[in-house]
């Protein structure tokens, strides 16, 4: 059995400072690129039976970068839907709503296309990315190219909690983390991993 490894994407501008970035396509920085790069070494000695990614350019680039050839684009990959909350910080949002929590509050609807999602809706996402990665695991490891929030979900989702769970594991960009087992059940067997 393999072993599942979630790839964050490198430093974007809005990563540092703090906007919450979901459908906004931004590069990334030259930081970014550069914390790309240097997950390479930790990825290079593996097989992958099946490589994902985000399908935003953020994603695809670190997975570039990162030496993940192949890796498929997957609509289910892409970052928590913030809708209105879009390019804003928590900061901004605590002005007008200082109890405001994502992980239990959720977001208002954006612009069209673009409602919003609760932890309930990502976790919906990360459950039917998970089915996919359960049939690949048998043949080797499985890596995955996202976002913090998204595979904050995932990782909560694939150790058996509810995806607001996703709050306990702060997840920084430009690494890796590990998912394996114990025993046969899910365990984290590393993370925020950087060369």
């Amino acid at each position: 059995m393999g072993d599942l490894l979630l790839v964050r994407h490198g430093e974007t501008e809005w990563s540092v400072s703090g906007q919450h970035t979901s459908w906004t396509d931004l590069p990334l920085t030259e930081h970014g690129e550069e914390q790309a790069k240097s997950l390479a070494p930790l990825l290079s000695s593996r097989t992958f039976s099946l490589a994902l990614t985000s399908p935003l350019g953020r994603a695809r680039r670190t997975a570039e970068l990162a030496g993940i050839i192949g890796a498929l684009p997957t609509e289910d990959l892409r970052e928590w839907d913030y809708g209105g909350y879009e390019g804003i910080t928590t900061r901004e949002i605590h002005r007008t709503r200082p109890d405001w929590y994502l992980w239990t509050d959720g977001v208002p609807p954006g612009p069209d296309g673009h409602p919003g999602e609760s932890p309930t809706e990502v976790g919906k996402r990360a459950d039917r990315v998970l089915s996919r990665v359960d049939g690949a695991l048998p043949h080797g490891d499985v890596v995955l190219v996202a976002h913090a929030h998204f595979l904050r979900v995932l990782t909560a989702r694939r150790l058996g909690l509810s995806p607001a769970e996703g709050r306990l594991f702060q997840l920084a960009t430009g690494t890796v983390s590990r998912l394996s087992l114990e025993h046969g059940r899910p365990v984290i067997a590393e993370w925020n991993t950087r060369p």
